[in-house]
């Protein structure tokens, strides 16, 4: 299995570039509208095709490059079930499955910090928690209908008990940290260690984060898989 981490500056979104070197088959999760030319670039050095986009959910900080994406590569892209995305061309759902090759992509819904939220365990080890579970953090649940009791449930109950050693690459980091384990944030997370389902709401409730930058523009386009003119037309 090929695996790249990659990483926007500007909103501190991460992208996971996923493939199976024998059949040169990709997936790009949660790819970003202003790095569409280096994920481009990076396919083509790697001789690789792009056959699905994926998303862990309906983005508020970036604009998803979905749209284009599949404009130039012919890709599908997938959302989560939930989110009832009319421009996706697939939906996926709790438990389903995206295969590639070798690359086996299971779906685990994660809603809480939205309520369309998945994680993606890759090939059982490397675990993509998108916004729901980050390094030593979480994703907060001030708006998109989130909710942090929902949240602290998918995250003790559906990711949390996976094996220790898994793989924990989250969607966003602001600390330049890249990787975790389930083990390490079980222990460490000062969010959720040795915290109540109570505490945890009461401490998210109390956060009183500013908005992201792009909400505004970001959720609108996303709701149309990033397609930017369908917001003028």
């Amino acid at each position: 299995m090929l695996f790249r981490q990659l990483f926007d500056p500007v909103t501190s979104t991460y992208t996971y570039l996923v493939a199976d070197p024998q059949t040169a088959e990709a997936i790009l999760v949660d790819p970003v509208l202003e790095q569409v030319e280096r994920d481009m670039t990076l396919l083509s050095q790697l001789g690789l095709t792009l056959r699905y986009c994926l998303e862990t959910h309906i983005h508020a900080d970036h604009v998803t490059g979905t749209s284009e994406l599949r404009k130039q590569t012919g890709c599908e892209g997938v959302v989560p079930q939930p989110a009832q995305i009319a421009c996706a061309d697939r939906l996926i759902g709790d438990r389903e499955r995206l295969q590639v090759g070798v690359v086996d992509i299971e779906a685990i819904a994660t809603p809480g910090h939205t309520d369309s939220h998945m994680a993606y365990l890759i090939n059982g080890s490397h675990l993509l928690t998108g916004d729901a579970l980050l390094i030593r953090g979480c994703g907060r649940t001030d708006f998109q209908s989130g909710n942090a009791a929902i949240l602290f449930d998918s995250i003790t109950q559906r990711l949390f008990t996976l094996p220790n050693d898994t793989l924990v690459y989250p969607g966003h980091d602001y600390q330049g940290q890249t990787v975790s384990t389930i083990g390490e944030e079980k222990r460490w997370n000062a969010r959720l260690a040795g915290r109540s389902r109570e505490a945890f709401m009461q401490l998210m409730s109390e956060l009183n984060l500013p908005d992201p930058q792009k909400i505004a523009e970001a959720v609108p386009t996303n709701q149309h898989c990033g397609n930017v003119a369908s917001l003028t037309t």
